[in-house]
């Protein structure tokens, strides 16, 4: 591992510090991590399950984007803040999830997150506009935390699985994505056309995920270390950024997707039920390309031929659904899907790549996610804008494809075989 021996500027240090205890907010790895294979099955399939619930809130409010519109008279421009405001939140509360695992543990973190997340989901069923807005914030600051402690925990348990671990985890977000794309609008419809009571079921599923998470969370002794080490150098280092910048910017292809996609099919002149199957057929092809790109990926001598083959897909299948005829949607939801989601699963497996210790692992997973999530919220603000002053999608398909070039630029830097130049220190 290379190391820096000069001291941080100013700048960065007030940066590190914003997620300094994040490699000490969970267990560090042991030879015996679980007493019995019981628990790691257990452990693993709870940490699946909480990732499932990372993403509806994304893909459900999308798919019912024109009725939100409609009934509550909010603008274009309006609708963009709300498919970017939880975005935002990925990004600005990422830095809160190693303080508070450092306090009370991740286990128990994670417990909370989940039930604030239900809370969040609920209060966005209160047919109110402004709860609509609160409830999106609050469960975006949930996903935040779940975000950056999901890694930290594979990499403590599951050291000798992280690929498979990392896929089946980024298949789950997947997977949540997929679901709530393909059944928020029948689900309206069956509940009276109420679109808030749609996205409030939602709280549902993250409930009983608590409820099977709660004693793993509280009834397991974990021992946490509260201090101890400190990682130098990541925030001037030319990969991290890389890393963090391919990161951020195809999370803004992702969540244009996520938030965008169903409304752009529904004006070409497809009907809503349609339009949200497509969406979840594509991020069902997500769930796929994440179960063997990571394998793939570190099979590799480096990540940067894998990182220009996805990138290409994933803006092909952007601008096939913009401009090809819709004849063709399902076969751009597959190209799209294979690209987007191999993305995504490839960004979460380079952050462990380019880490030479679990400390800077961690370390680069919250930089990754602060800055980069705060990248992403560009994406969708950008979508909902454009439309706002052109009326239509059809510009938005240069945003793709300077979005694509960007992530091509920074992919191709990321995927160098390299360790970032930082490294851990004792305090």
């Amino acid at each position: 591992m290379n190391h820096m021996s000069s001291r941080p500027s100013p700048d960065s240090v007030v940066s590190e510090q914003l997620i300094n205890a994040e490699a000490d907010s969970v267990p560090q790895p042991r030879a015996a991590a679980f007493a019995s294979r019981t628990a790691a099955i257990f452990t693993g399939v709870s940490l699946v399950l909480i990732a499932f619930n990372l993403r509806p809130v994304f893909s459900s409010a999308s798919s019912l984007l024109p009725e939100i519109i409609e009934q509550t008279g909010l603008s274009s421009f309006g609708a963009g803040i709300l498919t970017t405001l939880p975005v935002v939140c990925l990004g600005i509360f990422a830095p809160l999830a190693p303080r508070l695992a450092q306090r009370i543990g991740a286990e128990r973190t994670l417990l909370a997150v989940l039930l604030l997340l239900a809370l969040g989901i609920a209060l966005r069923g209160l047919q109110s506009l402004p709860l609509l807005f609160i409830g999106t914030a609050l469960a975006g600051a949930c996903i935040a935390i779940g975000n950056v402690l999901l890694p930290g925990l594979v990499k403590r348990d599951f050291a000798a699985r992280t690929g498979l671990m990392t896929g089946l985890y980024t298949m789950a977000l997947c997977a949540g994505a997929a679901t709530a794309a393909g059944s928020t609008l029948p689900l309206q419809r069956m509940l009276g056309g109420s679109w808030s009571l749609a996205l409030g079921a939602w709280a549902i599923p993250a409930l009983l995920v608590a409820l099977i998470w709660f004693p793993h969370a509280l009834l397991r002794k974990v021992r946490i270390k509260h201090a101890g080490h400190r990682v130098e150098g990541l925030w001037r280092d030319r990969l991290a950024w890389q890393v963090t910048l391919f990161m951020g910017l195809q999370s803004a292809l992702a969540y244009c997707v996520f938030g965008w996609l169903s409304p752009i099919l529904r004006e070409r002149g497809i009907d809503g039920v349609t339009a949200g199957l497509v969406v979840s057929v594509s991020v069902m092809v997500q769930v796929f390309a994440c179960l063997f790109v990571p394998s793939i990926a570190v099979r590799c001598r480096d990540q940067r031929g894998v990182n220009l083959t996805l990138i290409v897909l994933a803006v092909t299948g952007l601008l096939g659904f913009l401009l090809a005829p819709l004849a063709t949607v399902w076969l751009w939801a597959v190209i799209q899907g294979l690209g987007q989601g191999g993305l995504i699963a490839v960004a979460m497996t380079i952050i462990v790549l380019r880490s030479g210790d679990a400390h800077v692992a961690a370390h680069l997973s919250g930089m990754a996610q602060c800055i980069g999530y705060m990248l992403a919220a560009v994406g969708p603000l950008l979508v909902g804008l454009i439309h706002s002053i052109t009326g239509g999608y059809g510009a938005t398909a240069i945003l793709f494809v300077l979005l694509g070039l960007g992530v091509a630029i920074f992919g191709w830097g990321a995927g160098r075989a390299e360790h970032v130049k930082a490294r851990t220190i004792a305090i």
